[in-house]
């Protein structure tokens, strides 16, 4: 795990901070930006949070530990992901943190950053993708 490689990324959201949370933490919305993927948590801290579904036909089911959880303002959480290659370890966990921070006139700055990653290769592909999945994000809450 290349703990140096960090990526972090901001956009801001026409809406106030709790529907972009809400847009981040509910299951359904999720499986919108996330290809279908299904998401099981309570978001508590301490609380297991799995990733699971089907890209491109194989079968997946990424995992992690909610580490913080400020409503409407901050969430994080360890992550892992069988895509990475590498070994499911403590120490092969990314770290994602969602922060989220009221601009004024009904506006939100939502920051998404992951420290941590397998290799260059997918640091490049998240860097890379950031923008698009940050946007799509975007499009969602805004829609209402």
């Amino acid at each position: 795990m290349r703990e140096d490689l960090e990526v972090s990324k901001s956009i801001d959201i026409n809406a106030e901070p709790s529907v972009v949370w809400k847009a981040l933490t509910d299951p359904e919305i999720i499986k919108e930006y996330l290809f279908g993927t299904e998401t099981v948590t309570d978001w508590k801290p301490e609380s297991e949070v799995v990733f699971q579904g089907e890209y491109e036909g194989t079968k997946y089911k990424d995992h992690g530990v909610v580490k913080e959880n400020i409503e409407n303002e901050l969430l994080s959480y360890s992550y892992w992901s069988g895509f990475s290659g590498l070994e499911d370890k403590p120490e092969n966990y990314s770290l994602i943190t969602y922060d989220l921070k009221p601009k004024g006139n009904g506006v939100t700055t939502f920051t998404w950053t992951q420290k941590g990653y397998a290799n260059e290769d997918s640091y490049n592909h998240s860097l890379k993708g950031m923008d698009d999945f940050l946007k799509q994000i975007k499009g969602i809450v805004e829609r209402g």
